[in-house]
C-alpha cells in the first residue's frame, strides 16, 4: 500500500509534534504548515500527492473557513477535516455547508486523529476486506441452505442474502471472491429453477398446496388491504425492475419516504410484460383473461399493443373484489409526460388509488441490446444498477416522491418481472409461427433438447393461451437463451451478455413489492 500523506495546517503546529510523531510511527507522512496560505501553496504544488488535510479553524490571517473555501474551489477531491476549539453551532454549520469531510473539537487525542485518517483514506479498502472476510464466513452457511429442501419463502430469504452479498462485494477488486460468489449464485439459480419447475404447475392447479404470492394474487393480497385505509395509495410500477436494483436504489427512495415493508413476490411465466403485468392487473392468469375478457387480450401473433387494456383489467379486478373506488391509471413513456403528471399531483390526491407505470428500466434493457453506447454504459450488473440510479436521481419519479414525501399516503413500489444477463445459447428450431422472445418459445414444429428447457406441452396446465393445437411452451432457465441454427454465430454474438426476460431465474421471478410511507 502507498504511503498516505497528510497536510496539517495549524498556527500552533509545534504543540502538535507528539501527534505527528505518533502518525509517523504508524507509517503516515505528515507535512506540517503554520497557516492557511502555506496550506494552499503546498496543495497547489503537491496536491496530487496529498490524501487528507487537517485544518485548524482559528488561524491568524487566512482563517480555517477561508482556507477551506479556497481548497474546495481548487482541490475539491481532497478530503478536509476541520479541527477547532469552538463548539459554536454556526461555525459547525458553516464548515459542514462548505463540504468538509469531518469535524473534530480540540483537544484531540492521537486515536481520534488516527480514526479520522482511516475513515477518509482507508475506509473503502477496510470495508472491502471486511466484506470479503464476512462473505467467506457466510459461504458455507449459504451452501448448507442450498443443500436443504427450501420452500418458497426460504427461497425468497436466500435470494435476499445473495443480493445483499452481491452489493456488498461489488466494490472489491478481489477477482477470486467475485468468482466464488458468482459460482455460488449460479448454483443457487440452477437449484431455484429446478424447484420452480417442480412446483409451478401444482401452485396453479391445486387449492390445497402451500404457494407463494404470484402475479395474479399480488394486488388482492398486498395492495387491496391498503385501499381500506383513509389515505390515498400510489402504486408505482417500474417495468422490468429487479430486486437488486431496488436495494441499490433504496437509500435514494428513502430520502423521501420510509420503507414499511420490503417484500418479494413470484412472477408467473413467461416473465414478460404481456403475460405477467396483465396477470397482475387483472388478478387472472393469461388464459383466464382470454376466456373471460377476450376483448382485452391480444395474442402474440395479433396486431396491436399487448398491454393496452391494463386499466380496464384493473377496473374489473377492483369490481370483482368489491372495491368501488375512485382511481387513475397513467403510463409514463417519456420525461415530458412524467413532469406533467407531477404538476397534476394535487388532483391525484383526490383518488383512493393512483397507478403510475414507469417504462425506463425496460427501455434501458432493450436499448442495451440494440445500442453499443448503452452496452458500454451498462456493461454488467453493477453498471446496470448505476445507470438505473442515475435515471432515478433525475427522473419524474423522484419529483413525484418529493411531492408525496409530506403527504399522508401509501406508496407501493413494484414491477411485473425482472431480467437476467444471458450468456449460454441453447439451439432451437421452429417454423415462422414461433414467438420471437429469446427466453421462451411457443409455436408449431419446435425442435429442441428437452433437457435444456422447461417444457410445457399442454399450455392449459399453466393457464397460457394455446395458439395452435400443437403449440407447446418452452422456457430457458438460469442464463440460457434460445438461438436458431441459421446465422448462429452472428446471432449469439449479438445477444450474448444482454439483459433479457421471459424465462426462469431468480432475477426474473423473485421481484420486489415495497410499501413506503412519508417519514
Amino acid at each position: 500500500m502507498d504511503t498516505i500523506t497528510i497536510l496539517w495546517a495549524d498556527d500552533e503546529i509545534e504543540l502538535l509534534k507528539p501527534h505527528i510523531l505518533f502518525l509517523q510511527d504508524k507509517g503516515y507522512e505528515v507535512i506540517p504548515v503554520m497557516s492557511g496560505a502555506e496550506a494552499i501553496d503546498e496543495l497547489d504544488e503537491n496536491g496530487n500527492d496529498i490524501d487528507l488535510v487537517f485544518l485548524d479553524e482559528n488561524m491568524p490571517g487566512l482563517t480555517g473557513l477561508d482556507t477551506l473555501a479556497r481548497i474546495k474551489a481548487d482541490h475539491p477531491q481532497v478530503p478536509v477535516v476541520m479541527i477547532t476549539k469552538s463548539e459554536e453551532e454556526h461555525i459547525m454549520d458553516e464548515a459542514l455547508g462548505s463540504k468538509i469531510s469531518d469535524y473534530l473539537i480540540k483537544p484531540v487525542n492521537p486515536n481520534q486523529i488516527l480514526l479520522a485518517i482511516k475513515k477518509h483514506t482507508e475506509a473503502k479498502r477496510l470495508q472491502n476486506e471486511r466484506s470479503t472476510m464476512n462473505y467467506q464466513q457466510k459461504f458455507r452457511e449459504i451452501g448448507m441452505e442450498l443443500s436443504s429442501r427450501l420452500d418458497h419463502e426460504e427461497w425468497i430469504q436466500l435470494y435476499k442474502k445473495l443480493v445483499y452479498w452481491d452489493l456488498e462485494l461489488s466494490n472489491t477488486d478481489d477477482e477470486n471472491i467475485h468468482e466464488i460468489f458468482n459460482s455460488q449464485k449460479a448454483e443457487a439459480n440452477q437449484l431455484f429453477c429446478k424447484y420452480f419447475e417442480q412446483n409451478y404447475i401444482e401452485w396453479l392447479t391445486s387449492a390445497n398446496v402451500e404457494k407463494p404470492t404470484l402475479s395474479p394474487m399480488v394486488l388482492r393480497e398486498r395492495l387491496f388491504p391498503l385501499l381500506k385505509e383513509s389515505r390515498p395509495t400510489f402504486l408505482i410500477v417500474i417495468d422490468n425492475f429487479r430486486y437488486d436494483q431496488w436495494k441499490y436504489l433504496q437509500p435514494a427512495f428513502e430520502e423521501y419516504m420510509r420503507t414499511v415493508s420490503d417484500g418479494i413476490y413470484y412472477s408467473i411465466i413467461p416473465t414478460t410484460t404481456q403475460f405477467a403485468r396483465n396477470a397482475m392487473f387483472s388478478g387472472l392468469m393469461p388464459s383466464e383473461i382470454e376466456r373471460k375478457y377476450p376483448q382485452y387480450w391480444v395474442n402474440e401473433d395479433q396486431e396491436g399493443f399487448k398491454n393496452q387494456f391494463e386499466n380496464e383489467l384493473l377496473d374489473e379486478n377492483l369490481r370483482r373484489n368489491g372495491l368501488n373506488i375512485k382511481h387513475s391509471y397513467h403510463k409514463v413513456l417519456n420525461a415530458q409526460y412524467g413532469h406533467k403528471l407531477v404538476e397534476n399531483m394535487t388532483n391525484l390526491m383526490q383518488n383512493k388509488l393512483n397507478v403510475i407505470i414507469y417504462n425506463f428500466v425496460d427501455m434501458l434493457s432493450h436499448a442495451r441490446t440494440d445500442s453499443n453506447i448503452v452496452r458500454e454504459l451498462a456493461v454488467d450488473e453493477k453498471a446496470y444498477r448505476s445507470v438505473t440510479r442515475s435515471w432515478f436521481d433525475h427522473s419524474p419519479l423522484a419529483e413525484a416522491l418529493r411531492y408525496l414525501s409530506n403527504k399522508d399516503v401509501n406508496v407501493v413500489i413494484t414491477t411485473d418481472h425482472g431480467s437476467v444477463r444471458i450468456d449460454r445459447p441453447v439451439k432451437v428450431k421452429g417454423d415462422a409461427s414461433v414467438s420471437v422472445n429469446l427466453r421462451y418459445k411457443q409455436g408449431r414444429l419446435l425442435d429442441y433438447n428437452p433437457k435444456d428447457v422447461f417444457e410445457v406441452k399442454d399450455p392449459a396446465k399453466v393457464f397460457l393461451p394455446r395458439r395452435h393445437v400443437t403449440s407447446p411452451y418452452i422456457f430457458c432457465h438460469q442464463n440460457d437463451f434460445f438461438a436458431y441454427p441459421n446465422n448462429y454465430n452472428q446471432y449469439v454474438q449479438y445477444y450474448m451478455n444482454t439483459f433479457q426476460h421471459g424465462g426462469i431465474s431468480m432475477e426474473e421471478v423473485l421481484i420486489p413489492f415495497i410499501v413506503m410511507q412519508p417519514k
